[in-house]
């Protein structure tokens, strides 16, 4: 494993831990990684729960956070003369300096005053945190719930005007109520349950592919107006050498896929994307979509992306949740089979052998347990996806059934779920039979 990952994960953190937890008296007991944000070559970032012991003889359960590469300013520095890692506790994220106010009843209690949503006491919960990137808290108050997503400061103004833009071109996003100036943005509550929600309980009705493309209609033009996102396929090589990294052994296969996705998958034309297209973004009500979460990543990209994206997530759900496949296959090959007729059918099993590449590394991201066997199954079914993009014949899907404990992998990048927050679930990995 690369020593970076290893670095994060292994021994040595909880060394990096302890040394950072000595200046405040606090005696760590215990701790373990939640997530892994391995970046080969760049800044690496993993977020942990740990038990203290401070010096009052409390114990409580904390959120730390480590980062390698340059230290970001008002992190603590943890060197041992070979490597440096910042370290911080949760909220006081040096990247999200927001995230702080956003987390405290009074600060956030005066926020929602200030934008005229009544006063009150107020209930807050984080339903999501990825440690220099994003948070989500859900806010309980007098105007009712609400969320306050918390970026860094220099992308909020760009995440407001993309509601406010999405909003009135009638996309059932989350209506945005406003932002501060370090990073929080206030956003209302959608009705409906996520799509994934709906498979779950096996009786829903699903949103027509008639209803998904037309849904991605609506986006409006003036998000093409930025500089395009790259593609699935262009990022292909980025997965492959996070693989590499956490498994050098399947170096050689995660990097010769990505080589045939990138060569093969063409390019379609520029046009109003959404960034990360799956069934945990989509609220619906009876079959209907009332919402479409998640606007960081919306702009300027290809179509391909977005149904590829959708087409990926499917098929991995239907590795992980055993009860529910035949269901959720069902529906992606009626997906897959309508959006062929829109787009080039190769491209889109590429870009989707792509997404599902991505999807890869998610086990190792959440620190799941079994997390090397579940890539492993992740990177065949991503070939499996490329090998039927000039093949008409179907994969050989024997031997692929998990073990009965892979857990679901939580929403991907802070994705939001039922009335604006992420759900995690723990359920069972399958294979699928549509790919």
């Amino acid at each position: 494993m690369d020593p970076v990952a290893s670095l994060l994960t292994g021994p040595d953190a909880g060394e990096i831990l302890r040394a950072a937890l000595a200046p405040t008296g606090g005696k760590l007991l215990s701790w373990h990684p939640e997530q892994v944000d391995y970046q080969p070559g760049r800044g690496s970032t993993a977020g942990y729960r740990v038990r203290v012991r401070w010096p009052d003889r409390r114990v409580t359960s904390e959120r730390l956070a480590a980062r390698t590469g340059e230290p970001p300013a008002g992190s603590l520095v943890v060197g041992d003369g070979q490597h440096q890692v910042a370290v911080w506790r949760f909220p006081h994220d040096p990247y999200l300096p927001g995230l702080a106010a956003a987390f405290d009843p009074a600060a956030v209690a005066k926020l929602l005053a200030s934008f005229r949503l009544g006063e009150g006491r107020v209930r807050l919960a984080v339903r999501a945190y990825r440690p220099g990137r994003r948070a989500v808290v859900e806010a309980i108050g007098p105007a009712g719930r609400l969320f306050l997503k918390v970026v860094r400061p220099t992308r909020v103004e760009s995440l407001h005007r993309r509601h406010r833009l999405c909003t009135a071109a009638g996309v059932p996003v989350p209506p945005s109520l406003g932002h501060t100036e370090d990073g929080v943005l206030v956003l209302q509550a959608l009705p409906g349950r996520t799509m994934r929600d709906a498979l779950r309980s096996g009786t829903a009705a699903m949103p027509s592919p008639v209803d998904i493309l037309a849904l991605l209609d609506r986006l409006p033009p003036e998000l093409a107006e930025a500089p395009p996102r790259p593609s699935w396929s262009a990022r292909a090589g980025h997965y492959a050498e996070v693989i590499a990294g956490i498994l050098p052994e399947h170096a050689a296969p995660a990097r010769r896929l990505a080589a045939a996705i990138t060569a093969g998958a063409g390019a379609g034309p520029v046009a109003p994307v959404h960034g990360d297209f799956y069934e945990n973004q989509l609220q619906v009500t009876r079959g209907r979509i009332t919402g479409l979460l998640d606007l960081d990543t919306a702009g300027a990209g290809e179509r391909l992306d977005d149904l590829a994206c959708l087409l990926g997530h499917l098929s991995v759900l239907a590795q992980i949740d055993r009860p529910r496949a035949a269901t959720i296959n069902r529906l992606g090959s009626r997906y897959l089979a309508a959006f062929k007729s829109v787009v080039d059918p190769t491209a889109l099993r590429l870009r989707t052998a792509a997404v599902v590449l991505s999807l890869a590394t998610g086990p190792h991201r959440v620190q799941e347990s079994g997390w090397k066997a579940t890539t492993q199954r992740r990177l065949r079914l991503a070939q499996q996806w490329a090998e039927t993009a000039t093949s008409s014949g179907e994969p050989d899907m024997s031997g692929l059934s998990p073990g009965p404990q892979d857990p679901l992998i939580p929403p991907d990048d802070d994705g939001i779920s039922r009335a604006g927050h992420p759900v995690p679930g723990q359920t069972t990995e399958r294979t699928g039979s549509w790919v």
